[in-house]
């Protein structure tokens, strides 16, 4: 290994080991640190030496480990704020997987959707596929609050699925604040899921 191969791993190393456990890395986040092949090659190194873990090809994670279970999967939520990178784009959990996160649905889809207003991706982690699906600028009005969280996952329940079960569950895991999300951005929600922000939403004093 040359002295400037040694120099961007040692630097790549540095970086990693400043990230906390759990993040998700792609060989963009260290694009500064030379050309794409050296990059690829020295992640490649550092994941044959078990300081990074390989999740997909072109991306690793700093693996967060637990006493009993040993290495824990990563997040899917991590995963897909690696692939989007650093653009500005937005992504938006949908289907089985925002249900899951609201309690509506107890089973973690090995399938996870989210939304973007960004380019489509996939990518295949284990058994899990994470994918990134570019949709309307309207259906990511609402990305990244509890209202686009409750939006999505009652749209993959549909409306009837949806009974005053569903409603205590959402009224239980929701927190105020986000209550209050919700009614905020009623006019963004489809009618039947606007009436139902309402009946989520917090009394008014």
């Amino acid at each position: 290994m040359g002295r400037h191969a040694k120099s961007i791993d040692s630097q790549i190393l540095s970086r990693v080991l400043s990230a906390a456990p759990g993040t998700v890395l792609t060989p963009r986040y260290f694009m500064d640190l030379g050309s794409r092949e050296a990059i690829d090659q020295a992640l490649s190194r550092h994941a044959r030496a078990g300081t990074l873990r390989r999740l997909a090809r072109g991306l690793y994670d700093l693996p967060r480990t637990h006493p009993l279970l040993g290495e824990l999967a990563a997040s899917a939520d991590d995963i897909a704020t690696a692939l989007k990178g650093r653009d500005a784009m937005r992504v938006q959990p949908s289907g089985a997987y925002a249900a899951n996160i609201l309690g509506l649905s107890d089973q973690v889809p090995m399938r996870i959707v989210m939304l973007t207003d960004g380019p489509s991706r996939r990518v295949k982690v284990g058994n899990r596929e994470i994918v990134l699906k570019h949709t309307t600028l309207r259906n990511m009005a609402t990305a990244g609050r509890a209202s686009g969280l409750v939006i999505q996952a009652l749209r993959w329940l549909r409306k009837e699925n949806v009974d005053d079960k569903v409603v205590a569950t959402l009224r239980r895991n929701l927190k105020p604040e986000d209550k209050a999300t919700l009614l905020a951005d009623a006019h963004l929600a489809p009618a039947w899921i606007s009436a139902i922000f309402h009946r989520l939403a917090p009394p008014k004093r």
